[in-house]
């Protein structure tokens, strides 16, 4: 049977992308889900959390744009930064790949998924969180 995982980047590990990854991980792990963290972006690659997924193997990123590289690896990549300029990059850099595989998650997304953490409290957010 093939790879059925979910291939995920995250895109800012800051006080947002942080908790997104934790209870993702969380989640994922204690459910068995089949979702693979495999790439994560952060402007301060020393950040604690970006530190851990490079233990762990997980390619770290300085500039969210890089994640398309990957190019069709990727199945869904968490802006999790609330950076609109860096929105628009993703969305021309998957284009002009040709990649109409890898969509582009919000954070509207994220928070919908923070629903199904089964945790107290609103996901923490930026400012604007769509296109």
């Amino acid at each position: 049977m093939a790879d059925q995982s979910i291939r995920v980047a995250l895109l800012g590990l800051g006080q947002i992308g942080h908790a997104f990854a934790e209870h993702l991980l969380e989640r994922s792990q204690e459910d068995g889900m089949p979702i693979e963290v495999a790439a994560v972006a952060d402007h301060h690659p020393d950040n604690p959390v970006a530190m851990g997924f490079a233990h762990s193997n997980v390619p770290v990123y300085t500039d969210g744009l890089e994640v398309t590289e990957l190019g069709e690896k990727l199945d869904i990549i968490f802006d999790l930064t609330g950076n609109e300029e860096l929105r628009r990059g993703l969305r021309d850099q998957l284009a002009s790949q040709g990649n109409r595989h890898t969509v582009i998650a919000p954070e509207v997304m994220a928070r919908m998924m923070w629903c199904f953490f089964d945790e107290g409290g609103d996901m923490p957010l930026h400012g604007a969180g769509g296109y």
